[in-house]
């Protein structure tokens, strides 16, 4: 990934890892906290290692990548792969190969508080206000999502 740099985002979260991870990693709990990114943001696919993954806007667009690691609340590595845009997934233009492959790394520390979110994102300089402004957004949403509830099972 040449065109990219990588930024940091982190927040403590009064909750146990096992709480924060479940809302990162549940359909539910997700759409709620990256509605920071767009209103409806959703995913298809699986956090298991090794699996694809969609991440989604209600029109359908959005990223394609897989799920480069998974220890369960531990870490979560996503590798970006390319975009999807009216339905079609391009992975190998000279748009896409530009960035591809990209990290977004997840990383859950139990802290005496509860929990340090940190994520490291590989973005664009195209990408780089837009994700400056929202991820600290969603980091909120998330925080208030897992000291509300607990669905950690």
């Amino acid at each position: 990934m040449s065109s990219a740099k990588r930024l940091q985002f982190n927040k403590d979260i009064n909750a146990p890892v096992s709480v924060v991870w479940r809302h990162v990693t549940s359909l539910e709990s997700y759409k709620i906290w990256t509605a920071a990114f767009a209103e409806g943001s959703h995913f298809n696919g699986s956090w298991e290692q090794g699996s694809k993954i969609q991440f989604l806007s209600p029109s359908g667009d959005g990223m394609v990548a897989e799920i480069a690691e998974n220890r369960q609340n531990e870490f979560i590595s996503i590798r970006h792969l390319g975009f999807i845009a009216n339905g079609i997934v391009d992975t190998t233009s000279e748009t896409v190969k530009a960035w591809a492959p990209a990290y977004e790394n997840y990383t859950f520390l139990a802290i005496p508080a509860g929990t340090r979110m940190v994520v490291d994102q590989d973005v664009s300089t195209e990408w780089e206000a837009y994700i400056c402004e929202a991820w600290p957004k969603a980091l909120v949403r998330l925080k208030k999502l897992s000291e509300a509830s607990d669905i950690a099972a």
